[in-house]
């Protein structure tokens, strides 16, 4: 039975995440002390604001280690919603260059935008699925999902692409290599659609 934890780093939306989880009807925990990890066979990393801040807190706090356990070394499930996508990159430019996890090869950088697609990209857009992406599993291609960013993840092997969304240009709204599972968009505002794929998630 799949046992989900919500991390608590300082710089996550828990609340919505946690709630969203429980009403699937799975028992989910927030947990803050990165010792806690172990008894889960399930991560979810949300997070809102600024890439170096966020992995600043993640390092002050020894949380770099313990994911690295669950995720790489004990190869358990793990999802990454919104900067919890991008902190998974090697590297992040947001306000400066920031190294990241590492888990994925790529780089963040900043949305390009336009006049009819300003940045931040806030909002509801279609997701085109690319492959056959167990998180999808029960979802068309073009379903919608919300989103808030200004940066995206640039992996540089698309091969981890599950998919892709359009904001003044294309850019990855998620990813799937192995047990590693993110999102761009937040699966928790999603309404239905996002339900499932937390769903799914759970279900791995």
């Amino acid at each position: 039975m799949s046992s989900i934890c919500i991390i608590d780093y300082g710089k996550g939306n828990l609340r919505s995440v946690f709630n969203a989880v429980e009403s699937l009807g799975a028992t989910a925990a927030i947990i803050s002390r990165p010792a806690d990890l172990v008894r889960f066979s399930h991560a979810i990393l949300p997070g809102v604001g600024a890439f170096g801040e966020a992995m600043a807190a993640l390092r002050k706090d020894g949380w770099t280690d313990a994911l690295d356990q669950h995720a790489m070394a004990g190869k358990k499930p793990f999802l990454g919603i919104c900067l919890g996508m991008q902190l998974i990159a090697e590297k992040g430019t947001e306000h400066g260059d920031h190294e990241g996890l590492g888990w994925i090869k790529g780089t963040v950088t900043r949305l390009e935008g336009s006049k009819e697609a300003r940045v931040p990209h806030i909002g509801w857009n279609d997701v085109e699925l690319s492959g056959n992406p167990m998180l999808y599993a029960g979802l068309q291609s073009g379903s919608d999902f919300y989103f808030v960013h200004s940066y995206a993840l640039q992996p540089a092997d698309e091969s981890c692409v599950t998919g892709w969304c359009h904001h003044g240009g294309k850019f990855v709204a998620s990813i799937e290599a192995g047990n590693i599972h993110a999102t761009q968009f937040h699966p928790e505002k999603s309404q239905k659609a996002g339900l499932h794929i937390l769903e799914n998630f759970i279900r791995c």
